[in-house]
């Protein structure tokens, strides 16, 4: 109840500021392909914003936008009220990209003492070093490092220069699960600084554990927007799990069923009005047994609302 709270007053706190990165009416096209249509987005400080789609939705587009490294067709993108191609505002912000070109024959220290002097107020290498997760590490060569590491120096090079706003894409491939865990509550902590972060994942869960936020694009559209809690209510079948005599041909015959399925001998309903389809189901089989009934999750609602865009 009290996490429940900190939450709420969080999102209310968040949803007060002003904006500090802002996507307007954006429009991109690459010849005949529009990789964004019309799409506009909001970001506040403190705030964690999960922006997930189906490949090719344009969520890389629009981080692109945000980072000034692309332009929009019609629309505007503006990083603290100006242009994020400007010098100066880049030095206010990190990024951590899937494709990343750094020198594989530096050590993980010359990579953090030569990102450092990019910008003007750097936080100490002791200090990335601690946040992402790097001790006894800094000796070793990028191109010595497993998968996991690399991602784990990437993360420290996106927070070198103690930046306002902070954009991860796919943070977290490669990682293990303590790993994982233990750079989910770094990317809490920047928000609990008073940073922003825009994270791009497929992992759902991570969505889910992480975003103050959640917007879901497909087709360069935005088609929800909200909470986790709130995108998730918004799919509104629910899936009853029980060991039922009942034919698949029977419960469909039933309003409201969506889809059945039966494996190892436990059949799966998703129904709108699950009270409904429960009581026939337990009405023609009083031998019913092994009930379950499961909200729909993350996942459920990402697949309905993509699915339905497409």
């Amino acid at each position: 109840m009290v996490m429940e709270q900190r939450y709420v007053q969080t999102v209310e706190l968040v949803q007060d500021a002003a904006p500090i990165a802002v996507l307007d009416n954006v429009t991109k096209k690459y010849g005949a392909i529009t990789a964004l249509d019309g799409l506009s987005l909001a970001l506040r400080p403190g705030e964690i914003v999960a922006l997930l789609g189906p490949n090719g939705a344009g969520k890389s587009t629009a981080v692109r936008l945000l980072l000034g490294l692309s332009t929009p067709t019609t629309g505007t993108a503006r990083i603290f009220g100006g242009d994020p191609r400007v010098a100066e505002t880049r030095t206010r912000i990190g990024a951590m990209l899937q494709v990343a070109a750094v020198p594989k024959t530096l050590k993980v220290r010359e990579h953090i003492d030569l990102f450092r002097s990019y910008y003007p107020t750097p936080l100490s290498v002791a200090e990335i070093v601690r946040i992402a997760q790097l001790e006894g590490l800094e000796d070793r060569l990028f191109q010595a490092l497993s998968g996991g590491q690399k991602q784990r120096l990437l993360f420290g090079l996106a927070i070198c220069g103690n930046p306002e706003i902070v954009f991860l894409d796919e943070p977290t491939v490669g990682l293990d699960i303590e790993a994982r865990r233990g750079l989910w509550e770094q990317i809490r902590s920047l928000a609990a600084s008073g940073k922003t972060v825009l994270l791009t994942t497929h992992y759902l869960e991570e969505a889910d554990a992480l975003a103050h936020r959640i917007v879901v694009i497909n087709k360069g559209k935005v088609v929800s927007e909200g909470t986790p809690r709130e995108i998730k209510n918004r799919t509104a079948a629910k899936k009853i799990r029980c060991v039922t005599a009942l034919s698949t041909a029977q419960i469909w015959t039933m309003t409201g069923v969506v889809d059945v399925q039966v494996t190892d001998g436990m059949t799966t309903v998703t129904a709108g009005n699950v009270e409904g389809v429960l009581r026939l189901m337990l009405a023609w089989d009083k031998e019913l047994s092994g009930l379950e009934i499961v909200s729909p999750g993350l996942e459920d609602a990402f697949l309905a609302l993509t699915q339905g865009a497409r």
